[in-house]
């Protein structure tokens, strides 16, 4: 270990590969933080770039544009309530109202600090236990992955502050919503209506962009969000009280445990790991009173396990060559242009890329903090800028990072369309963000349920007859059979 750990030092530890690292991370964070782009869209942007370079050099600067995005992304959900990844809709729920109450910069500094350690966390994850979980991924079956994606339905149900009943409604509106277009299996299209424009399906940065940051700005315009325009910035405000530094230690390892976990998993990533994560913090906090209202474990715990899920999803990428995200995808195809093919023989075949690179998330993850400590008061700033002139700024860079994507005006009526719906949403006190994770989520549960029922021969007791599919589903239960308890104690 301490040989292979000295090769990536002296890979990542070069001159070009410190320089682009600093690059990639300084862009993510700056691409993540602008409404309606994220992780996918800066790889997808710097793709071409790596064509020049040499393999590691490639991969370093990627892999620092990605988990800079997802930080970046981080930001855009505390200042303006719009998450840049769909995992930092869990970031909304308590940091947005901490920006609220003047304490955006609070949020900001203890998501760094946590995203740093999380980050840290997934980094000695990845080094010590990356064959062994390569391993125990390969022993999942679809049946195991169904109750994974299960659990974390259940778990973004629990999480809303709607209640869980209205939590369950929207996650189903989201499932619903992720059938539209043609069915993977069969071919046929389902619930089009007709319109050509959505036989592939609702695309998700659409619905991510209407859903929070269409929907926020007309709360805003309504006069629901109270202006920032004199607020003051001061280092002062900054640091957290003092029993806050306390309170967010054990939230920062749990978060990074958890995410550590569902990072090695092909098809769950940060999502998944964000949302059972936050979910198990709320039942097991002392301060679960404050959640959904700025407390400051509510922001600690998805950041971390964001970010230690973020490192371990190149587990399963580099170790298996199944990519755990879309964004994961695009880092094969610029590892296969570059020649070399991810799978179990990488490590023994690169051992200077895969040990070079997990030594630079060291690097990537020191620089992300340097870099975004002292930017937190220009952050913040944006906070100063009145409403009436901030959202509609907001509203034509979402629409034009969605034109951008397909260059299509039907997914800007339909980002716009759903940015309705989120207003109508909010006004009735029904949760955006658990109709989001079933969106993303749903899909890749029908896909694993069809597999389990082919392998089974139709067989439902598949689920039950493994151990693991068994242990979740069960967990999914008593989850929801726990957090009905205590409104039923209410109003009896």
């Amino acid at each position: 270990m301490l040989d292979n750990l000295a090769l990536g030092f002296a890979t990542a530890t070069t001159l070009p590969n410190l320089l682009y690292c600093f690059l990639g991370t300084f862009l993510g964070t700056f691409i993540g933080v602008l409404p309606g782009l994220g992780p996918l869209a800066a790889v997808a942007m710097l793709l071409p770039v790596s064509f020049y370079l040499p393999p590691e050099t490639a991969l370093v600067m990627l892999a620092g544009v990605y988990y800079g995005a997802e930080y970046g992304g981080s930001i855009a959900s505390i200042l303006l309530n719009i998450p840049g990844t769909p995992s930092s809709s869990i970031t909304c729920l308590d940091g947005y109202p901490m920006a609220r109450q003047g304490r955006a910069g609070v949020a900001l500094l203890m998501t760094a600090l946590a995203s740093f350690f999380g980050g840290v966390f997934g980094i000695l994850v990845m080094a010590g236990l990356a064959p062994v979980l390569a391993e125990f991924a390969l022993l999942l079956q679809p049946a195991d992955y169904f109750a994974v994606m299960l659990l974390g339905l259940v778990a973004a149900s629990v999480v809303s502050n709607s209640g869980t009943l209205r939590g369950v409604m929207m996650v189903c509106l989201g499932v619903l919503l992720g059938t539209v277009g043609v069915d993977v299996n069969s071919g046929v299209t389902r619930f089009t209506g007709g319109v050509q424009d959505l036989r592939d399906g609702v695309g998700l940065v659409v619905v991510a962009m209407g859903l929070f940051g269409v929907s926020e700005a007309m709360t805003s315009a309504r006069g629901a969000t109270p202006s920032y325009a004199t607020e003051k910035v001061s280092w002062r405000r900054f640091l957290p009280q003092a029993d806050e530094w306390l309170r967010a230690l054990a939230p920062a390892l749990r978060g990074s445990l958890i995410g550590s976990f569902f990072g090695t998993l092909p098809g769950t990533g940060q999502t998944v790991a964000s949302s059972i994560a936050y979910a198990l913090e709320k039942r097991v906090s002392p301060n679960r009173a404050q959640f959904g209202k700025g407390a400051i474990e509510g922001v600690v715990v998805p950041e971390s396990a964001n970010n230690a899920a973020a490192q371990t999803a190149f587990i399963p990428t580099l170790t298996l060559g199944i990519p755990g995200s879309t964004t994961m995808a695009l880092m094969i195809g610029a590892l296969m242009i570059h020649g070399v093919t991810p799978g179990p023989r990488l490590i023994s075949e690169h051992p200077a890329l895969f040990w070079g690179l997990i030594v630079s998330f060291l690097f990537g993850n020191l620089f992300l903090l340097v870099l975004n400590i002292p930017l937190i008061g220009i952050w913040v700033r944006l906070l100063q800028i009145p409403h009436y002139f901030l959202y509609p700024a907001v509203v034509v860079l979402i629409s034009i990072g969605v034109y951008s994507i397909d260059h299509n005006l039907f997914d800007v009526w339909t980002m716009l369309a759903f940015g309705f719906l989120g207003y109508v949403l909010r006004l009735y006190r029904y949760e955006p963000a658990p109709l989001l994770i079933g969106f993303i989520l749903g899909p890749m549960m029908e896909e694993y349920l069809r597999r389990a029922m082919l392998l089974s021969r139709g067989d439902p007791m598949v689920f039950f007859e493994r151990p693991g599919s068994a242990v979740l589903i069960g967990i999914s239960i008593v989850l929801l059979v726990l957090t009905a308890l205590p409104r039923r104690k209410q109003k009896a």
